[in-house]
């Protein structure tokens, strides 16, 4: 058991925790929650740790893990968690490669793709994330200004959905909008300023979303490139919705079109 906070195996963990370049650098990022690690991919969990008392309750724990799991003080995983409230156990584990032209190029299935310009706030991103997953989203592309989708805030959001769902960042947005354009995808910018009614489109062939920062909403450059440009009519004196909701809401209208046919 590790007892010191001052184990270099821990500081490292810190590291992971708390700062993107260190898991940009290593390949590695950390998934905390009982679920969220249970739910890891095997070959991709290259260390766990957890408390006396998880272990305890917890005996398939180390017949999965082996010699990959460690136990340690419940001081020590305080310092390690990112939590008010730890489970008492959290893994390291190792990034998933994806590119964003192979989401686009990727025929196995009809294109249903989320283009994410800018989203800052990691709870948002990992609620997108997990919501894409329950729709039948094909994919998820980010901005190079998206917020760290291996930030422990967003990998908590997803309750497991960042193993599961295909996603990439690209460098550029706009270079990677017009590679699926020209893959016959539909692009539709979800804005209050749009055009048309999101109701009254079909979303059953190729199509993506454009789904803006949530303070200033989609780019003039990224908004000039979409086939069409929707909002989600509303009563009252609503003049947005939060973004991890706007898209939800188009997403299920999308998978329930889809559904249809």
């Amino acid at each position: 058991m590790i007892t010191s906070p001052d184990n270099s195996r821990i500081k490292e963990v810190v590291k992971l925790r708390d700062k993107k370049k260190a898991r940009d650098n290593s390949g590695l990022f950390i998934a905390e929650g009982l679920k969220i690690v249970q739910e890891a991919p095997e070959e991709a969990v290259q260390c766990v740790y957890c408390t006396g008392d998880v272990y305890e309750e917890n005996p398939g724990l180390a017949e999965r893990f082996e010699n990959r799991l460690e136990t340690v003080s419940s001081g020590v995983f305080a310092k390690m968690c990112d939590t008010e409230t730890p489970q008492g156990i959290l893994a390291v584990i190792k990034k998933r490669m994806l590119s964003a032209d192979g989401i686009v190029n990727d025929e196995k299935q009809t294109p249903f793709i989320l283009f994410l310009e800018d989203i800052r706030d990691p709870g948002n991103l990992g609620t997108i994330v997990r919501m894409s997953e329950a729709a039948g989203v094909t994919g998820v592309i980010m901005s190079k200004g998206t917020a760290d989708i291996y930030n422990p805030k967003t990998v908590r959001s997803t309750m497991g959905s960042v193993y599961r769902v295909p996603f990439a960042y690209t460098q550029d947005f706009q270079a990677t909008l017009s590679l699926a354009k020209n893959k016959g995808i539909k692009l539709f910018a979800a804005m209050p300023g749009g055009e048309k009614n999101c109701w009254e489109q079909d979303y059953k062939k190729a199509c993506a979303f454009l789904i803006g920062n949530e303070a200033v909403g989609l780019t003039p450059e990224t908004s000039a490139m979409a086939d069409e440009k929707i909002l989600i009519p509303m009563s009252g004196k609503v003049e947005s919705l939060n973004a991890a909701i706007a898209t939800s809401v188009l997403c299920f209208e999308a998978a329930r079109q889809r559904r249809q046919e």
